[in-house]
């Protein structure tokens, strides 16, 4: 087996969007309201962290991304027949090898990661057990790609909004919420807030990858959304997340979050990143999604006839255009 193959198997470009998340939601803890640090220092510390937790998000996703093809191997010899496991060019038992060994390498090391005063080896191993919310969200979300994937663990990806929610919960809501949690704690609401933002994007966008399967799932008992209730109407059901989410981007600056104390107004907005910004961002990403609703709503058939359907590079791009948009808005 090739190095190329193993490759192909993680489907490296999937795993931009997690990285570039946990990279975002640190950057967004840093520059909140609620960094933990006083002189907000950009320490050798914190950067290993966020290094340290950008690469083990980017092996979580590579091992969900094998375990997921080990579980549709049958749908994918007739979806996807290039691809390595269903070419016999990975055998299913290196796959599974594969698998375990990126999940350790996905999770195990994240409990190193503790926000803020602990910086020392000892230190972070001896802090308290509420300071490791990364590494607990890391592991929830590792077994939530069980249970999506795997019979034997529920696999929700079966049962049409399920598997939806299983995608939209762990890659989008916690993905933000576990970088958050490499420099700051995990109880703010504002972390929550945009985390939220990203699961409901997830919740409906997620499915433009389903169409093309449809052949495959239909015939393995995957009942996705498309399969359930056709392209046309699951393209009208999964538009509004397009969009919608991205509204709560302004509604954030405006709503008061009251763990927020200012001497002024006794109060401040629930995120704290440049205003500014954080209103282009909303807007840019709210016209860019209706755009995305057009060519999804315009020719729904066509999301059947391709694996890569426009729609569904705008959903990874609006991703990382959104992560990168948060940081930025944080950072100044």
């Amino acid at each position: 087996m090739k190095l190329a193959d193993w490759i192909d198997l993680d489907r490296p470009f999937t795993l931009v969007p997690p990285l570039l998340g946990i990279v975002s939601g640190a950057i967004c803890a840093f520059g909140s309201a609620h960094n933990p640090d006083p002189a907000r220092a950009l320490t050798s510390a914190v950067l290993i962290n966020v290094f340290l937790g950008s690469l083990c998000a980017a092996f979580l996703n590579a091992a969900s991304n094998t375990l997921n093809q080990i579980a549709d191997l049958e749908a994918d010899r007739l979806n996807k027949p290039h691809r390595p496991l269903p070419s016999g060019r990975v055998t299913v038992r290196g796959a599974w090898r594969h698998a375990i060994l990126l999940y350790v390498l996905g999770v195990a090391p994240v409990w190193l990661i503790v926000p803020y005063p602990s910086t020392s080896l000892a230190q972070r191993m001896a802090a308290p057990i509420l300071d490791h919310g990364a590494f607990f969200l890391y592991a929830a979300a590792a077994v939530a790609t069980w249970v999506y994937s795997l019979p034997s663990w529920g696999r929700t990806k079966r049962f049409g909004v399920w598997a939806n929610v299983t995608i939209a919960i762990p890659r989008g809501l916690w993905l933000k919420v576990a970088g958050w949690g490499i420099v700051a704690p995990i109880i703010y609401a504002e972390a929550w807030w945009i985390g939220l933002i990203f699961g409901l994007f997830l919740l409906g966008a997620s499915s433009t990858k389903d169409f093309s399967d449809m052949e495959g799932d239909a015939a393995t008992g995957i009942h996705t959304l498309p399969v359930k209730y056709g392209v046309h109407r699951t393209a009208r059901m999964i538009a509004p997340s397009f969009v919608l989410p991205w509204l709560l981007i302004p509604l954030g600056t405006w709503i008061e979050d009251p763990l927020i104390k200012d001497s002024l107004s006794g109060g401040g907005p629930l995120l704290t990143g440049n205003p500014t910004l954080l209103l282009a961002l909303g807007l840019v990403l709210t016209l860019w999604g209706a755009y995305t609703c057009r060519l999804l709503l315009r020719d729904p058939a066509a999301l059947a006839r391709t694996e890569n359907h426009p729609s569904w590079t705008h959903m990874y791009l609006m991703m990382m255009v959104a992560q990168v948009g948060f940081a930025v808005a944080y950072i100044f």
